[in-house]
């Protein structure tokens, strides 16, 4: 499938991951809340659900998103972001390369790449092509507590190297996202401080309103 013939769109702001739910309407509902609460992208990610509920559950957020104006990405999956036509796909160091991704989905593909605490695998990811490179974790994260712990000098330096979007990722919440902004983070990955709050679409929110203002935003 060529699902990409619109100009390539790029990460900023809140862009929020959704959480393990079998329900596929429950998880619906809940992204369908955060894009109100501001999110600009959702990226779809379920380690649990069998291979024909993530593609049900990714369909559904693939025509929320196109609906409401929202960048989807793929977990890990280059096969389901194809066959779901999403705007792109996230890759971590045990998946899909980034250039078998760029040629499984094309050139208008936004493909992120997890490049933890590491400048090295960063500049890597950006020579093969890679849209976004995101670092973390930044604090400590229920999600992935074992996950390795990165600086914020991290995001300075990489703004300064490279033209993509650079995304912190990692225990963020609206509390702590400021100076990882500061330290020149487009974007902030965030699963439990929005999606396991009470009313999503408030903490999406607080999150999102951290990005308006007169603070420059990728690209």
């Amino acid at each position: 499938m060529a699902p990409h013939a619109a100009a390539r769109v790029s990460i900023s702001g809140l862009y929020a991951l959704t959480p393990d739910i079998g329900d596929t309407d429950a998880l619906t509902v809940r992204v369908a809340a955060a894009i109100a609460g501001g999110a600009t992208a959702i990226q779809y990610r379920n380690k649990t659900a069998s291979p024909g509920l993530r593609l049900e559950q990714a369909l559904a957020l693939r025509g929320l998103c196109a609906v409401r104006g929202a960048v989807l990405i793929v977990n890990d999956d280059v096969d389901l972001a194809s066959a779901i036509a999403a705007d792109g796909v996230h890759l971590g160091r045990d998946d899909a390369t980034i250039a078998e991704a760029r040629e499984r989905l094309g050139p208008q593909a936004l493909i992120g790449a997890s490049c933890y605490d590491s400048l090295v695998r960063a500049e890597a990811a950006v020579a093969a092509g890679a849209n976004y490179v995101a670092f973390g974790s930044f604090f400590a994260s229920a999600v992935k507590p074992d996950a390795v712990r990165a600086d914020s000098s991290l995001l300075s330096v990489a703004k300064m190297r490279w033209n993509v979007a650079v995304i912190a990722i990692g225990g963020i919440t609206a509390a702590n996202a400021g100076p990882l902004l500061a330290a020149g983070a487009d974007s902030v990955a965030v699963l439990s401080a929005v999606f396991g709050a009470p009313d999503v679409k408030a903490a999406a929110r607080e999150i999102a309103l951290l990005f308006i203002g007169d603070r420059p935003r990728f690209p």
